[in-house]
């Protein structure tokens, strides 16, 4: 136990030395999270020593001139200043460590770049739309051809000047994967598990997935408390669990945090949970983390009632956290808890007015009042602060959707599942937006996508037998809605739709099987309608040849509603009162 303590310490050291800051806050609260008598424990003198050392190949000794460059490029590194960072490390080819702040600057350098074109190009469509908008207002016809001519030109120029800023950074790019995969081909077992990580970046950029997630199983063999590697990995393995069962993964405390985390995304949210508890109950008792991977499982289950206690458990640990919130406003809008969402709204913003967390809470909140206009504003400045947040790319689609602007909901639904591919809320939303379209063969595959990735959810079930229906394929529609009764289905849609059926293809038996069972629970929860009409009217018939006796308590439940459903209620009993009487007098004396 005092090795996963002393293994953490090492991890947050060597994380943060190479700028790898979110692995490094994660081993920080795992640490925090571990046990108080593991805690508690004091370190020895040589396993203070056993974290301080570090291999002689991997970081420049404290007093040597490549230490001294470290430290000045690990300052430009922290103040975003990647350029610098790369320019002072530049012959520093002896220890891994330099070797990786300066590829990961020279990386970071690059994105940052390509985001910042994107962000002149989007500005620069808006100014175009705006000038070809005025122009079109001008009376005079030769001074808008005159504009026109200068438009073209000057964005000649700048379209040039960005192909030619591509091309730079592609050849930048192209550079750094060179010498990594010449690094790793020639010198493999040399590279640490730091190297590995980045080389898997960037073969993760050249969409060579197999190969990055060979190496990434190379990295956490030789360094297995790096959570990002772990957390790439995750994303890299295939939509089944099985694949996990062919690697040959290290036997480590974070492969049980891997599997955890791998389970809850693939929504095999129990095994997940069983693996968390147990995480929590012997070695990291005061985990954060642990308890809003708990919270979010209960989430996914629908256990909409303990996720919102945990989620509750786990402000009260982390008043000003944000990280996760958002789910718990999911939680607050499903239960229709207005007052909860717009005190943990006025919260949010208090804490951190601009971040997409805070952003997607106010959004939740702004759609529970059905005020969708300033709902989407919302998400769509969350988009703006984070343009990869999954969460808010699902939700805008929503709200699309509530407005009927199918287009909009369609491309957001289509950047989350770009994003996440698992994310099985967006391709049931792209599902319904094509109902709405009445394309229901393109619904049905969308559906089939998320019942693939939700097999117990009777929702995604109900959505894929009611396109079935929609085509009149029956059998497949019938086999669906089976699967949603199977999962226990809580609206109680699939129930309904079984029994008309059934009845349409005349399997009686079958039709009065679930028709019983929907009267059922329409009584225990003392539910009144037409299906409880179409119920009792279906089995009265049903049952006039088998058991007139029950055939009577329905046909007088039946005379307690006004309608034709009455007079044919009454009919059945008349039959059935001569049929008694025919009996009777048949009797011998």
């Amino acid at each position: 136990m005092s090795q996963i303590k002393i293994e953490l310490i090492k991890s947050i050291n060597d994380l943060n030395s190479r700028g790898l800051l979110l692995s490094s806050k994660w081993s920080s609260e795992q640490l925090n999270g571990l046990s108080p008598t593991i805690l508690a424990t004091p370190l020895t003198n040589e396993e203070q020593l056993s974290i301080i050392s570090q291999p002689s190949i991997s970081s420049p000794p404290i007093g040597s001139n490549e230490y001294y460059k470290y430290i000045l490029a690990k300052n430009y590194f922290d103040l975003k200043e990647y350029r610098r960072c790369s320019d002072v490390l530049i012959d520093c080819n002896k220890y891994q460590l330099p070797i990786f702040l300066r590829s990961y600057a020279t990386y970071l350098a690059i994105e940052k770049r390509r985001e910042e074109d994107i962000i002149e190009q989007q500005a620069q469509q808006q100014q175009q739309q705006q000038q070809q908008a005025q122009q079109q207002a001008q009376q005079a016809q030769q001074e808008s051809q005159q504009n026109d001519k200068n438009n073209d030109n000057n964005n000649n120029k700048t379209d040039q000047q960005q192909e030619q800023q591509k091309i730079e950074q592609c050849q930048e790019f192209k550079k750094l994967f060179q010498f990594y995969k010449k690094l790793y081909i020639e010198n493999k077992k040399d590279m640490d598990g730091f190297l590995l990580y980045f080389y898997s970046i960037l073969l993760k950029k050249q969409r060579d997935f197999t190969m990055a997630r060979k190496v990434l199983i190379e990295s956490v063999h030789k360094y297995p408390c790096n959570w990002s590697a772990w957390s790439d990995l995750s994303s890299l393995c295939s939509d089944s669990a099985d694949i996990i069962m062919q690697l040959s993964l290290p036997d480590h405390f974070m492969k049980d945090f891997f599997l955890a985390h791998f389970k809850l995304e693939l929504q095999q949210n129990n095994e997940s949970l069983v693996i968390y508890q147990q995480l929590s109950r012997t070695l990291f008792t005061q985990s954060t983390y642990i308890l809003a991977q708990t919270a979010i499982g209960n989430y996914n289950l629908r256990a909409y009632d303990i996720g919102e206690e945990l989620f509750e458990r786990l402000i009260e640990l982390e008043p000003n956290r944000l990280e996760n919130i958002d789910i718990y406003s999911n939680i607050l809008y499903v239960r229709d808890k207005k007052a909860s969402l717009s005190m943990l709204a006025h919260k949010a913003m208090k804490i951190e007015k601009y971040c997409p967390e805070t952003c997607c809470i106010i959004g939740n909140y702004y759609s529970l009042k059905l005020e969708h206009d300033k709902a989407i504003l919302y998400f769509q400045r969350a988009l703006k602060l984070n343009d990869r947040y999954l969460s808010a790319w699902t939700l805008i689609g929503h709200e699309f959707l509530e407005i009927k602007n199918v287009s909009a909901a369609i491309n957001a639904y289509r950047k989350a599942v770009d994003i996440n591919p698992r994310d099985y809320r967006a391709w049931y939303g792209l599902g319904q937006t094509y109902q709405l379209l009445k394309l229901p063969l393109y619904s049905l595959y969308y559906f089939k996508k998320a019942t693939t990735l939700r097999p117990y959810d009777p929702r995604m079930w109900c959505a894929a037998g009611g396109c079935y229906e929609f085509i009149e394929r029956i059998p497949e529609a019938i086999k669906c809605y089976e699967r949603a009764e199977e999962n226990y289905d809580r609206e109680r849609v699939a129930i309904n739709k079984l029994a008309k059926l059934y009845q349409e293809i005349q399997n009686n038996e079958k039709a009065a099987f679930y028709y019983k069972k929907n009267l059922y629970y329409c009584d225990q929860e003392k539910i009144d309608g037409q299906e409880i009409i179409d119920a009792l009217l279906f089995l009265a018939n049903f049952y006039k040849n088998q058991n007139q006796t029950q055939s009577e308590q329905y046909c007088l439940r039946l005379l307690d509603y006004a309608g034709p459903e009455k007079e044919e209620a009454k009919s059945i009993l008349r039959e059935i009162h001569s049929k008694s009487k025919l009996s009777s007098k048949s009797k011998p004396k």
